[in-house]
């Protein structure tokens, strides 16, 4: 397995050497071999290059017929810029497996729409695979069953324990504080359809664009989000709203949210949600993996999904 890895907003080579050094070992390990962008180890203060140099990074691996596998290194605020500037065609006709989560939603969701691309909602180089054990042997596990699905459906269990603690980033400080997992659920503790979406405040930059998904009855809406408070909760779930994207969609599946500041209301992301939603009646399963919260599940967007809370599993299949 071959996997090129891109920075398309921020410089997290740069900024964080040590753990970038841990998760290319970790992964050489596994026996990948890795092929980094050119702006690995660069910066421009907020992100790893222009526009069009962080443009010109993912098409480089694009066009690297070798390659298997695309992944982001980590998220950042700013991969929307990039878009109208990728090679979506030479991709589409030499289709790869495009990997990572939080701002690459806007690359992942934009390939989902533009090719053929295996495209999984899933774990960064560094942010992921930088993690200390046993987490990162969790996420990478739950990963490989995806990379390696073929024609069988494919179940993950949700990890036993989960956490949001913001330590050990770059060296090992204690381990972390795990919480016991649970899954919740509004209206139906089963829901299966076409999985599909990514990190609810990156939708924001792409939503109403040649980028952004259709949305259908047969679909379940995947959103989540980390680091942020109440009111900008509240607003992006109300743009989802106004967009009329809740009145499209079979259900909603809604990420753990890390790090949430409730801004001393009491209030929670599926608390807001529904507020939102009012008197549109939508099947809800939240406090799903596959979030900032580690361990992470990887979610192979498009895919046809079966999240059942009972069993805490999720079935993939026909991605």
């Amino acid at each position: 397995m071959k996997i090129g890895f891109f920075s398309s907003s921020t410089p997290i080579t740069a900024i964080s050497p040590k753990r970038f050094l841990r998760a290319k070992r970790f992964l050489e390990s596994k026996g990948i071999t890795l092929v980094p962008g050119n702006l690995t180890g660069k910066s421009d203060f907020y992100r790893a290059g222009s526009i069009d140099d962080r443009a010109n990074e993912i098409n480089q691996l694009i066009h690297d017929d070798s390659i298997d596998i695309l992944m982001a290194t980590i998220g950042g605020l700013n991969t929307n810029a990039l878009l109208p500037k990728i090679d979506f065609a030479y991709l589409n006709d030499h289709p790869k497996t495009i990997v990572g989560y939080s701002d690459s939603t806007a690359f992942l969701l934009a390939a989902k729409v533009k090719t053929n691309c295996r495209v999984l909602y899933g774990p960064a180089l560094v942010a992921s695979f930088g993690e200390f054990a046993p987490i990162v042997d969790q996420t990478f596990a739950d990963f490989e069953k995806i990379i390696n699905y073929q024609k069988t459906p494919v179940t993950i269990f949700a990890p036993k324990e989960w956490t949001d603690e913001a330590i050990n980033w770059n060296d090992f400080e204690r381990d972390k504080k795990m919480q016991p997992n649970t899954w919740g659920y509004i209206g139906q503790s089963v829901l299966e359809g076409r999985v599909m979406g990514g990190n609810l405040d990156t939708m924001a930059g792409i939503i109403g664009s040649e980028y952004f998904p259709t949305f259908t009855k047969d679909d379940l809406l995947f959103i989540e989000d980390a680091e942020k408070d109440a009111s900008i909760v509240e607003k992006n779930f109300a743009m989802l709203n106004n967009f009329g994207v809740f009145k499209k969609v079979k259900g909603i599946i809604l990420g753990k949210h890390a790090l949430f500041d409730d801004l001393k209301t009491g209030r929670q992301p599926i608390d807001i949600l529904r507020e939102v939603l009012g008197n549109n009646i939508v099947p809800i399963i939240y406090d799903y993996d596959s979030c900032h919260t580690v361990p992470m599940i990887t979610t192979p967007l498009g895919a046809k999904a079966k999240f059942d809370v009972s069993k805490m599993n999720v079935t993939f299949e026909d991605f």
